[in-house]
């Protein structure tokens, strides 16, 4: 689970450096007087009461961490905690990365490698959920607030928590307690849609929607990738339907899981997720894979002039096995479009992995005719392979093509180098361009 990666919109509540951090007694205490102040009748009609309560609660919410800020060094944080130190320092692993984590009484602080902040964990807060409390504050002053003079401040305060809760559960996913940061950032998506802020935070619900998925509550992800798609909201190149296709054959509702990825695949032809999806599914299930090239049909049919649509049609039918249906839909990308680099770079991957297989069907076979035979045809797809990738490398606007095509071609020319010298300077053209280029 941890290698794969979730969409990050981390949105940190910033603490101001100079700003007054209340003591968690203090801040205990102001909070408690704000309470009775809200259940006084005279005063609980008064928006300032209820802003007073919810600011209480974020200072309650803050009293742990003091004057502790992420990502400041640890010598300059050890002049801004003063005589606070820790009871103990362990080192640990987190998210798979070394990290030096400091005990105190009411926190952890983890440190990497290079003596950096980089996760707060709150062990003793002042309350259990001062963020709730916070957010049900300023709904109430949003309610009494019938001039609707302090809506600004109502909607910053909200905003507030909803960063707050994200964080706190982006911390917890890197700590490995998915649970409890899935929990946290629902939070942060429902703390969003509360009046008057009411914001569908959906980057929140994908997230959210991902810890669930990945940690196998089904039920609960596809809650939250529902209501991702009831917003319009598919994350990149339709990933929530993959998800939640997935999601659906997980729970045993089949016909649900195969709609939900046909749908996606309409309006995201390219998505490698969706197309694996149906894909795995037509195979396992032994149903008609003709259903894809019915897909990709009609596709056609709304936009004939979409290139990526022939290069989808590729990938099925490498997918499935078909090298010549592949590389016929592979060539039929440059007749649509003379520049599209993807189509070329299929064609030319397509023939390189021919080339492989040859080589070790090669290796494996006793006869020496049929071996030789095998060499000749596998050098000789290895050599067609270099029209299209020369071809991608020549028209492609994209660093990351350009370089895939020439790692191909470095290898192929190297394979030729001693034959002819044309071999040789292509090699050293390619490894040249490579060595340049990366990182």
């Amino acid at each position: 689970m941890k290698r794969i990666l979730i969409a990050l919109a981390v949105l940190l509540a910033v603490q101001v450096a100079d700003a007054q951090v209340k003591s968690p007694e203090a801040a205990k205490k102001a909070v408690l007087a704000a309470e009775e102040a809200s259940q006084n009748p005279k005063k609980n009609t008064k928006v300032a009461t209820w802003l007073k309560l919810a600011t209480s609660y974020m200072d309650a919410y803050d009293a742990p961490v003091g004057n502790v800020l992420v990502n400041s060094p640890r010598v300059q944080l050890q002049m801004m905690m003063g005589n606070e130190k820790p009871v103990a320092v362990e080192e640990v692993v987190v998210d798979g990365m070394p990290f030096k984590k400091e005990v105190y009484a009411n926190k952890n602080l983890y440190f990497d490698g290079t003596d950096v902040l980089r996760i707060v964990e709150v062990t003793v807060p002042v309350f259990e959920d001062p963020l709730a409390g916070a957010l049900a504050a300023y709904a109430k002053a949003y309610e009494v607030d019938v001039k609707q003079s302090k809506t600004k401040d109502i909607v910053a305060g909200i905003q507030a928590i909803q960063q707050r809760y994200f964080n706190d559960g982006m911390n917890q996913y890197s700590l490995g307690d998915y649970k409890k940061a899935g929990e946290l950032i629902v939070k942060a998506a429902a703390a969003s849609e509360t009046a008057p802020n009411s914001v569908v935070d959906t980057t929140a619900l994908y997230n959210a929607g991902y810890i669930y998925w990945a940690s196998k509550d089904f039920e609960t992800a596809k809650n939250l990738f529902e209501k991702c798609l009831a917003n319009n909201y598919y994350y990149e190149n339709g990933e929530v339907y993959a998800k939640l296709g997935d999601v659906y054959f997980n729970l045993g509702d089949k016909a649900k899981g195969v709609e939900t990825l046909e749908t996606g695949f309409v309006k995201f032809p390219q998505s490698q997720s969706i197309l694996i999806g149906l894909i795995n599914y037509y195979l396992e299930s032994g149903e008609n894979t003709d259903r894809l090239f019915e897909l990709i049909g009609q596709a056609k049919q709304n936009e004939p002039n979409n290139v990526s649509l022939y290069y989808v049609e590729g990938n099925i039918h490498k997918q499935l096995g078909d090298f010549d249906k592949a590389l016929a839909a592979y060539k039929e990308c440059a007749t649509v479009d003379p520049n599209y680099d993807f189509g070329y770079h299929g064609q030319g991957a397509l023939l390189y992995d021919k080339a492989v297989e040859l080589s070790e069907k090669a290796q494996n076979e006793l006869d020496d005719a049929k071996y030789q035979a095998l060499v000749k045809e596998y050098e000789q797809v290895l050599l067609d392979a270099i029209e299209p990738f020369e071809k991608a490398f020549e028209v492609s606007q994209n660093i990351q093509v350009k370089l895939n095509a020439a790692e191909y071609l470095k290898n192929i020319y190297y394979r030729f180098s001693s034959v002819e010298d044309k071999y040789m300077e292509g090699y050293k053209k390619y490894n040249e361009y490579v060595k340049a280029n990366v990182q």
